[in-house]
């Protein structure tokens, strides 16, 4: 059964990983761009909230992007352990696959900052940028209640738009906002993490593994909180997939995506039928 499901789904597992890498490789550049000391574009005399908005922005749209692209599409683009465990939870997403996708997520994210530190000549490694690690900002029990809390409103927005036939298509967007919005408001509590295989690879770089465990165990909570107060209040039968944005592809998950579009078809004719 193993042997099967890692035949059949490596692509997936492939897919997972090298997001993240590429999520992690977008991350070093623009923090390099906007923060090194060298670079002509850093925003240092700029207002710390207002410096902070075009990370955001880039991330944000890095997020979306990757979403939206064909290989997000296939994967679900996870890229995140807290949220593959989440839907795992959720019964969305066999074991394996989800062992499978955790592993690919934390190669990925290690395999991408280690490549853009290199691509980038060691810039990255530069204290203005410190390979873009999340870190407390204002003490450990203040970031973790941050983390908590930003990973909670991200799986709360998720499948609340995912399970919705007319929101589903904007999934990815109003991911990609959070982000966005975080990274301007957020970051300076908790480094703006949500993710733990986005943590690891630049605390291992940066030598910061003593607040590790912050955006392992906080991420985690605050989506399965999320996921239990859904179940909760609309029944797990309502959650439909393990994709943020779903296409035509193959579809490795416990997937109920065509019952949410039925649903829209029945609807729309509804409303159609009313209208006349």
């Amino acid at each position: 059964m193993i042997l099967t499901a890692v035949r059949s789904h490596w692509p997936e597992y492939a897919i997972e990983s090298c997001c993240l890498a590429l999520f992690m490789l977008s991350a070093a550049v623009f923090a390099t761009v906007l923060q090194h000391p060298a670079s002509p574009w850093m925003l240092e005399t700029m207002p710390a909230f207002m410096a902070r908005l075009p990370m955001g922005a880039a991330m944000g749209l890095t997020a979306i992007a990757i979403i939206y692209s064909p290989f997000g599409k296939r994967s679900g683009a996870h890229m995140n352990p807290a949220v593959t465990l989440t839907f795992l939870r959720l019964g969305k997403i066999g074991g394996v696959d989800a062992a499978c996708y955790v592993l690919g997520q934390f190669a990925g994210g290690l395999a991408g900052i280690a490549g853009a530190t290199r691509l980038l000549r060691g810039l990255p490694a530069d204290p203005s940028v410190n390979y873009v690690a999340t870190l407390p900002g204002h003490g450990v029990a203040i970031a973790f209640v941050a983390e908590l809390a930003i990973s909670f409103g991200l799986m709360t927005v998720i499948l609340h738009a995912t399970n919705r036939a007319r929101l589903a298509p904007f999934a990815g967007l109003f991911a990609g906002g959070l982000v966005m919005a975080y990274i301007t408001v957020e970051a300076p509590l908790s480094g703006m993490s949500m993710n733990p295989a986005r943590s690891f690879g630049p605390a291992l770089l940066a030598g910061s593994l003593d607040t590790l465990w912050i955006y392992f165990s906080a991420p985690l909570a605050g989506m399965l909180g999320a996921a239990e107060l859904y179940v909760r209040r609309r029944g797990v039968a309502r959650v439909r997939c393990a994709k943020l944005r779903h296409g035509s592809g193959p579809c490795i998950f416990r997937c109920q995506y065509d019952r949410l579009e039925t649903t829209a078809v029945v609807t729309i004719g509804s409303i159609d039928e009313v209208s006349a």
